[in-house]
C-alpha cells in the first residue's frame, strides 16, 4: 500500500509540472500570433490556463480504459 502512494506522488508532480508548462507554452504562443494577425488582446498566464482547461473539457477523450 506504501510503495503505491510513493509511486503516485511523483507522477502527479510531473503531470502537474507538465500542465504548467504547456499552459506557459499556450501563452507565449498565443501572444506572439493572435494579436498581430487577428488584432486581439494578449493574455496572461491565469487566461490562457483557463483557455487550455476549457479546450482539454471541449476537445479531450472521454474514452476511459480501465
Amino acid at each position: 500500500m506504501m510503495n503505491v502512494s510513493l509511486r503516485i506522488i511523483p507522477i502527479a508532480m510531473l503531470f502537474i509540472a507538465f500542465f504548467l508548462l504547456i499552459t506557459a507554452l499556450l501563452q507565449w504562443l498565443w501572444n506572439i500570433t493572435m494579436p498581430e494577425v487577428f488584432n486581439l488582446k494578449s493574455l496572461n498566464y491565469w487566461q490562457a490556463f483557463r483557455l487550455l482547461l476549457i479546450a482539454s473539457i471541449l476537445f479531450g477523450s472521454s474514452n476511459i480504459n480501465l
